[in-house]
């Protein structure tokens, strides 16, 4: 028996036996796995046309209302609000500070993060007004932050850019990359007439 052949003809099966192991252990777990996914979550409680208040020393400082709110988990909780979310966001005075829409948002409970998507606005009370499709609202550190486009606009500019951060009530604010800005000039509320 040559000993060429023989290493030969196992180095041509080694890729067919791998190939087969690979098949064989990979059916439980494909099973597994479409088990899981077609399997619908449910959510461990629903409210619909719901409010949050959350006070410090009993001054309302935010206000959180939402058409539907689900929770989910227990380990790793989450509220979903599929149908969207406002946010009051209120000074000393019981004035409020800013306002902050969205039509979706999730609440992830045990991390203190809520993320707000889909047509996204901010407004403070100077009337600046933020736009994106996607922030992040970290409740630990009171900021916000987004890494997509932004509009901002303020009473003489738009200014736009991606990668945003902020204070919970966008009284502070910095774009990261700017891209653009548009002075906004107002025009003369007299018209000459011939």
């Amino acid at each position: 028996m040559d000993f060429k052949k023989v290493t030969l003809k196992y180095i041509k099966t080694i890729p067919v036996l791998f190939a087969f192991g690979i098949l064989c252990s990979c059916e439980n777990d494909v099973k597994e796995v479409e088990l899981l996914t077609n399997k619908k979550k449910e959510p461990i409680s629903r409210g619909k046309n719901v409010e949050y208040i959350y006070s410090e020393e009993s001054n309302v400082k935010i206000k959180i209302s939402a058409p539907l709110m689900e929770e989910y988990g227990e380990e790793n909780k989450y509220i979903e609000m599929k149908k969207g979310i406002e946010v009051l966001f209120y000074d000393s005075l019981m004035n409020i500070s800013s306002t902050l829409t969205s039509n979706y948002a999730i609440h992830r409970v045990s991390k203190n993060i809520m993320e707000a998507k889909d047509d996204v606005v901010v407004v403070n009370d100077k009337g600046e007004i933020l736009k994106t499709e996607h922030l992040i609202w970290l409740e630990d550190s009171s900021k916000i932050y987004t890494e997509e486009f932004v509009t901002i606009t303020t009473e003489d500019e738009i200014i736009m850019g991606t990668g945003m951060e902020a204070n919970q009530d966008f009284t502070k604010w910095k774009i990261h990359k700017i891209k653009g800005t548009i002075n906004i000039k107002e025009e003369s509320d007299s018209l000459k007439t011939d």
